[in-house]
């Protein structure tokens, strides 16, 4: 991945030297080499190219939006703490769902988070100052209680889903934890579970229940 800095450099680079270079006929601009592949994770359009570093949310709210599952039976989320994935990690993740499934016709794999943070780098040994280092990749911040994957579509065995998605964890650097769809939502590091509705049918008090009982002969 070429940042913009150094693609533009490449081009005028190109563009003055055109006459010692063989020209080839061709539809394509020079920009439109370096353009995302339609399986690349990546966003199609960016405001600004370099953006902070930024931290990794903590759910300290009430919100449980994203901690159950929404599109597939199966799915894994964040049990540990809260990181920072990268667009290679999730794709390689999904690549072993997918490797690991393709055997059962009609199932799919869900991904519930998409990376469109931009990470810039600068080289070890570096001196400080002279601005921000250049692109490298693409990331997301994934809080704790997330979901990530999810496998749906058609019915799959439970024994199935859990050896893909425990596959895919070990390429993740966190924690994850295997959910269905009666697994319920997650705040953080609490689980809440749903309060038991009282029950009626039980007698409220002492002079109730001997009211109840039947009188001897």
């Amino acid at each position: 991945m070429f940042s913009l800095s150094s693609l533009s450099r490449l081009v005028g680079s190109t563009a003055g030297h055109a006459s010692t270079f063989h020209r080839v006929p061709t539809a394509l601009s020079p920009l439109s080499l370096f353009t995302r592949g339609r399986s690349q994770l990546a966003p199609r359009q960016v405001k600004n190219v370099k953006r902070h570093k930024g931290r990794v949310p903590i759910p300290i709210g009430g919100s449980t939006k994203g901690t159950t599952l929404a599109y597939g039976d199966w799915g894994i989320r964040i049990k540990g703490n809260g990181a920072r994935l990268s667009a290679k990690q999730l794709t390689t993740a999904e690549e072993v769902i997918k490797k690991k499934i393709k055997v059962i016709k009609g199932s799919k794999v869900y991904l519930r988070i998409f990376p469109d943070i931009p990470v810039c780098i600068k080289g070890n040994e570096t001196r400080m100052g002279k601005g921000k280092g250049t692109f490298e990749y693409w990331a997301t911040r994934v809080p704790t209680g997330r979901v990530i994957f999810e496998i749906g579509g058609t019915p799959v065995r439970e024994e199935l889903a859990r050896d893909a998605l425990r596959q895919a964890a070990s390429k993740l650097p966190t924690v994850m934890e295997f959910i269905d769809r009666k697994t319920p939502p997650r705040l953080g590091n609490l689980v809440l579970y749903p309060s038991k509705p009282p029950d009626v049918a039980a007698p409220e008090s002492v002079a109730e229940a001997s009211l109840i009982q039947p009188a001897s002969t």
